[in-house]
């Protein structure tokens, strides 16, 4: 009697852990994770050169990653993208090329085949200090901290997303939060806060397209376009940032990538500010 109880409780226990394991394993079906990283290095080295030149190298650094969850009519797209570079030529000091935090989440709730209620947020800042950068290197000064600026935009509307290659959201209802925590930066009233004040905070409405895909073999299309707009100040002028990604691979650890980013946001400057970075190098995905 006891071995056929201690069996039964076996079996019931080992059962468990199936059907736990399964439920786990059908979990985690409805996630599906992708992520790429690439590091680019150049470098120039002289000695005795003729015509002449200086000696250089510059590192760059990628990473993008993305988590998404699909299931009935649940769907939660989240990417975070990352990006670090510096370069050193002659007697210069090491500089910045690039750096730049940027972390969207997106849901939505399903209504018909390819409209979705949805909600966003999106998360943007910099790792390190940035510098402007004088003739005399002693009067180069800090234009930039981590959170300084730091934007954080939260909207609500209806988002159109026929597949998994394109997204239109159209959201008549957005906050946009600007922070500005370095307290010399704040005194001087960087990127639209006043002078002294550590936040700037934004009513209006925003727009979002996002384009992923692989145009041609080895050849992935990635853009992603963010537009803003104050109901209460200057309605006119609409804040723009759009990124665009091309990942070209070459085997399965070598890769060249183009990237650029268009920003118009006139509480920054009054002008469009444009950044390119071209990089052939080591590329991981996973």
């Amino acid at each position: 009697m006891i071995k056929k109880a201690t069996l039964l409780i076996t079996l019931v226990l080992f059962s468990s852990n199936i059907l736990k394991a399964q439920e786990q394993t059908d979990t985690l079906q409805y996630w599906k994770f992708n992520g790429v990283t690439s590091v680019n290095f150049s470098q120039v080295s002289l000695t005795n050169w003729a015509p002449g030149g200086e000696n250089s190298y510059a590192f760059n650094g990628l990473l993008n990653l993305s988590l998404n969850y699909s299931k009935d009519k649940n769907d939660w797209a989240n990417t975070l993208d990352i990006g670090y570079g510096i370069q050193k030529q002659g007697d210069q000091d090491i500089r910045k090329t690039d750096d730049h935090i940027d972390f969207i989440s997106k849901y939505g709730r399903k209504i018909s085949k390819t409209f979705f209620v949805s909600a966003m947020l999106n998360f943007k800042t910099q790792m390190n200090e940035g510098l402007k950068y004088e003739s005399d290197p002693d009067t180069s000064y800090v234009i930039s901290k981590f959170l300084a600026p730091g934007y954080l935009q939260a909207a609500l509307g209806m988002e159109y997303k026929p597949n998994e290659a394109f997204y239109a959201v159209l959201s008549p209802i957005a906050g946009k939060l600007t922070m500005v925590l370095d307290d010399t930066l704040s005194a001087r009233g960087a990127f639209g806060v006043d002078p002294g004040s550590k936040s700037r905070m934004e009513l209006g409405g925003s727009a979002a397209i996002g384009v992923k895909k692989e145009i041609m073999k080895n050849i992935t299309f990635n853009s992603t376009l963010g537009l803003f707009t104050n109901y209460i100040e200057n309605i006119q002028n609409v804040d723009l940032d759009w990124k665009v990604m091309i990942n070209m691979k070459i085997n399965d650890y070598l890769s060249a990538n183009l990237n650029t980013h268009l920003v118009y946001d006139d509480d920054m400057i009054q002008d469009l500010q444009f950044k390119e970075v071209f990089g052939v190098g080591l590329t991981y995905k996973f």
